[in-house]
């Protein structure tokens, strides 16, 4: 379903998110005050408007509370980015998402009324270091300070040609396996009954020494 979507901010991480948006299908008004950034995205999100995010009545104009999410992707200006996440809860909008540059900077936007906090350095790096650190494990997504979502790739023989209720992964690490990507396609939510295979990806759930000690048995 098509959802409106306003980023502000066109560094990276809000340039890269207002394409993946515009790719899946959805509706983008991108805000920078910036407009070499703007002109650069002109034809690839819906809107793209040179204007300053700071200024309460331009937010308002631009019609930022009918929008169902608001990214506050701003980049190094802690106070710039605090600022337009208040003033779009504010304002009434019910998702908002910011970027946060450390953890101190979070915990304000969370108190001010943030939805949902990004850290997308902070989790490219954890996600690079597990793939440095481990062949198995193919992504990683860290859902809490002690929980992940992670993709294993099945390589060790006693995983093989066995079935779920037999793997027992519940059991036997204390994970939950939500999906197991094969070949290309995604098998949601699989039966206990599903076999594994060599090579099957396996998206569990669990805490993150649970993962770990699943990485080392599958080494």
């Amino acid at each position: 379903m098509k959802q409106n979507f306003a980023i502000i901010g066109l560094g990276r991480f809000g340039g890269s998110l207002c394409e993946t948006l515009i790719e899946s299908g959805q509706e983008v008004l991108a805000i920078d005050r910036d407009e070499d950034r703007i002109n650069e995205y002109m034809n690839i999100a819906t809107h793209a408007v040179v204007a300053n995010a700071q200024d309460e009545m331009t937010l308002r104009s631009l019609g930022l509370r009918n929008f169902e999410h608001v990214i506050v992707a701003i980049g190094e200006d802690i106070q710039a980015s605090i600022l337009v996440t208040l003033m779009a809860k504010e304002m009434g909008v019910p998702n908002v998402t910011a970027k946060a540059q450390d953890s101190y900077h979070a915990k304000v936007l969370y108190k001010i009324g943030a939805d949902n906090v990004v850290h997308p350095e902070r989790d490219m790096g954890i996600k690079v270091a597990h793939n440095l650190v481990s062949k198995n494990i193919l992504d990683y997504l860290e859902l809490s300070d002690e929980y992940s979502l992670a993709e294993v790739k099945v390589t060790n023989r006693k995983f093989f040609d066995k079935s779920l209720a037999q793997l027992d992964f519940r059991q036997r690490f204390g994970l939950n396996v939500v999906a197991i990507r094969r070949e290309g396609h995604l098998i949601i939510s699989p039966m206990a009954d599903e076999i594994v295979f060599k090579d099957d990806c396996l998206l569990l759930i669990g805490a993150d020494e649970d993962v770990e000690r699943l990485d080392e048995k599958m080494s």
